[in-house]
């Protein structure tokens, strides 16, 4: 029996038949950030674009290796999985049936059926993934197809630690730290196992969305738990329950080696790669870059690796994530203003906005018969200290207003 190493070695060689390794790049824009080395491992130039498609084509190749007949593979994805799946079935001239939520966006469901063509048939089924997910497994079982778990299987997890084989290749020496972004965990349970048997000495630290904790919360009470509510902003990542698996390869980590990163801090991150270094990445893709700014101090003058999950990324979300970057950084408030019902009010109130500020939402209704209307107003500004100097300006000339831009409720009827 090979040890866990040598089937990482072997599922990364074979992965060789699909795709090259992907690119191990410097980022000079990071390493003079933070004062250190900062190497990236782009998941999100494979030809799915994230490293699903690894777990994915290592777990039907080894199928196909013990039952050469079996025709029928299914899963449930409303994203990279998927595309893994349907690139892998293809390649192997397998069928799958792949299940979606009904409200999977079109752009995830058309690159699915590009990378699949005529090897798969995907099927719309449930608001909620706990639905597409209880079809899917009925319809296995009926069809007497294969279930392709996203994480939760030894193969997959083998065939993710391929980012590992590759990573150590492309380097005269191993890093210092490597940052891997976790969802249920088989990217990080693969890397870690590969690493513990090739290259002890190499720290490693996970990173997990704040809407989405699932490894931390499970080595909180030392088991997989099911989180009563998750953010599903980071889509890639944001798993209600860790893998019982992949929790077996994470159940020692030391809990404050798990961070977590706020969504809305997660956008700032997006936007600075995007227009600093024309990188796209998806919001779990680029968990681990984001997680560099808690490991500041820690990473000063070492060699660190980035694991850039994925890019998948549909850019009819950019305004939403400009907008939650603007917002976490200080530079946008929203506000309730009560403005007397009076000629020259509004001349009144723009009167007292600096020249940094920008009126970027106004929403009035004049109501008959009333003294005072209040307005929603959103505001942009240059530099977060702006918005004290508004708000002094504001009660110095007795306007009453309420800042709204942390309400939940507020928030999502905005966005």
């Amino acid at each position: 029996m090979t040890g866990f190493a040598d089937r990482a070695l072997i599922a990364e060689r074979k992965l060789r038949e699909l795709f090259p390794p992907t690119p191990l790049q410097r980022n000079d824009h990071l390493s003079a950030r933070f004062g250190a080395e900062i190497w990236l491992k782009r998941e999100d130039l494979s030809p799915v674009r994230s490293y699903k498609l690894r777990g994915a084509s290592n777990a039907m190749r080894k199928v196909l290796a013990e039952k050469p007949k079996q025709e029928l593979f299914v899963c449930a994805s409303a994203g990279n999985h998927a595309q893994g799946v349907a690139y892998a079935a293809r390649h192997f001239g397998v069928r799958a049936v792949i299940f979606m939520p009904v409200t999977t966006p079109q752009q995830k469901i058309a690159k699915t059926n590009i990378f699949g063509g005529d090897a798969i048939e995907i099927r719309l089924v449930g608001d909620y993934f706990d639905d597409t997910l209880a079809a899917s497994q009925d319809y296995c079982g009926e069809a007497g197809g294969h279930f392709l778990a996203p994480f939760n299987d030894t193969d997959v997890i083998e065939g993710q630690a391929s980012v590992a084989v590759e990573m150590l290749d492309q380097m005269p020496q191993p890093p210092d730290l490597v940052v891997l972004p976790v969802g249920g965990g088989g990217l990080a349970a693969g890397v870690r196992r590969y690493l513990a048997e090739t290259a002890p000495g190499v720290d490693l630290r996970y990173v997990e969305p704040a809407g989405g904790p699932s490894l931390r919360s499970a080595l909180a009470v030392g088991h997989p738990i099911s989180l009563s509510h998750v953010d599903s902003f980071v889509d890639g990542a944001s798993v209600a329950r860790v893998g019982d698996l992949t929790f077996e390869a994470l159940a020692d980590v030391p809990i404050g080696h798990v961070l977590i990163a706020p969504e809305d801090r997660i956008c700032g991150t997006i936007l600075d790669m995007l227009n600093v270094e024309g990188i796209v990445l998806e919001p779990a893709g680029a968990l681990s870059v984001d997680a560099l700014t808690d490991l500041a101090e820690e990473i000063r003058g070492k060699r660190v690796v980035c694991v850039t999950s994925g890019g998948n990324f549909d850019f009819e979300r950019l305004p939403e994530v400009k907008e939650r970057a603007q917002r976490y950084a200080g530079l946008k408030k929203y506000f309730l203003l009560r403005l007397p019902q009076r000629p020259g009010a509004l001349r009144d109130f723009l009167e007292v906005l600096g020249p940094d500020d920008d009126i970027a939402r106004f929403e009035y209704l004049k109501k008959s018969a009333r003294n005072f209307g209040t307005v929603l107003i959103g505001i942009e500004t240059r530099a977060p200290e702006n918005f004290e100097r508004l708000f002094a300006r504001l009660d110095e000339k007795g306007f009453s207003y309420t800042d709204v831009t942390e309400n939940e409720s507020v928030a999502e009827f905005i966005l």
